[in-house]
């Protein structure tokens, strides 16, 4: 038995497929292991914009750089960010040693819980890049090891709209951990994860307490008007000083700041935001530790830095009952993802 994927690790040997260099996904099927036929992957944010930007924005040039990480990697980790994504496809087998043999059959459509950054995973074609969803719909195989985690996709949600939710599920499931009526919670970035958090934060606080919703873009704001939230802000998280005078202004210093940007540098926004012993949660996978650890001393910041690590029991059955309770939520994620895939 291999519940971690050892024996798919090419390079450096030892290490768990995560930190490894390269994986073979060409290895026959193993007892414990699980093989699902890929229909899209969906990217990480920090990834996916990453990709774009050194490709210029061309969807194709995209896709040339997917397919060359795979193709050198075994799987799609992006070595700029660290990061990978997640994906959605069919079973293809399960191995009789899976924890999942006795429940899942080969068919069945599910979205895998653990990063593409350890995933084993072999690329066939591309069909198509969608930037404005961070999708590529593709034909491929993936391997998930006995402890991965998935999900099945549910029938009463557009797939690409689940699909996205399923992807950042761990971000409202530990942001509800730490929040309690009475807060002041500040929210730094208004994409797919700061939506779930803003909504779960809103549930959280009940009509108690401030939640502010903050990014550069009004448009973003402006797409989860709905959700709640009692100010917002437009500022550039990666101009912390700018930031610390807008957050002020909102009624800041926060007891809780969630960052869920995809941008690098926005660690010292959310320290200065945050008050004496609050507590500052990362969800972005362009967050550094050494910035954020060293950052938190630099400024005498007395503050509890948690990172997220995408993984809370019952993470996914939370975002999805959060779209499903949640007209105004529902509503941004289908405008932003229902269609994709469709």
């Amino acid at each position: 038995m291999d519940p971690y994927g050892l024996r798919r690790v090419v390079t450096p040997r030892g290490v768990l497929p995560q930190r490894a260099e390269v994986v073979d996904p060409a290895l026959p099927l193993g007892e414990d292991e699980l093989s699902i036929s890929v229909d899209a992957l969906n990217v990480d944010a920090a990834s996916f914009r990453q990709i774009e930007a050194a490709s210029g924005g061309d969807p194709g040039h995209i896709a040339e750089e997917v397919l060359r990480i795979v193709g050198a990697r075994g799987k799609l980790h992006n070595p700029v960010t660290g990061s990978g994504g997640m994906l959605v496809g069919r079973v293809r087998a399960v191995g009789p040693a899976h924890p999942a043999a006795g429940s899942l059959r080969p068919g069945e459509r599910i979205a895998t819980l653990v990063s593409l950054s350890l995933t084993p995973l072999r690329i066939d074609r591309i069909r198509g890049v969608r930037p404005e969803a961070e999708r590529v719909d593709c034909e491929g195989e993936a391997i998930l090891f006995a402890t991965g985690l998935w999900a099945r996709l549910p029938a009463d949600l557009p797939e690409a709209l689940a699909l996205a939710a399923l992807d950042v599920c761990g971000a409202p499931a530990l942001a509800a951990r730490h929040l309690a009526p009475g807060q002041r919670v500040l929210v730094l970035g208004a994409g797919k994860s700061g939506a779930l958090v803003a909504a779960q934060a809103r549930a959280s606080l009940g009509r108690s307490g401030a939640l502010v919703l903050a990014d550069r873009a009004a448009a973003a704001l402006d797409a989860l008007a709905g959700l709640g939230a009692d100010a917002r802000l437009e500022l550039d998280a990666t101009d912390p000083l700018a930031g610390l005078v807008a957050a002020e202004r909102a009624g800041g210093p926060f007891d809780v700041v969630v960052n869920c940007t995809s941008l690098p540098g926005t660690e010292m926004a959310s320290l200065l935001a945050v008050r004496e012993r609050g507590t500052v949660i990362f969800f972005s996978m362009a967050t550094s530790f050494t910035a954020a650890a060293l950052g938190a001393e630099g400024v005498g910041k007395d503050a509890t830095l948690l990172i997220g690590n995408g993984y809370v029991p019952g993470h996914a059955e939370l975002a999805l009952g959060l779209i499903r309770g949640n007209p105004a939520l529902r509503a941004y994620f289908e405008a932003r993802f229902g269609r994709a895939g469709a």
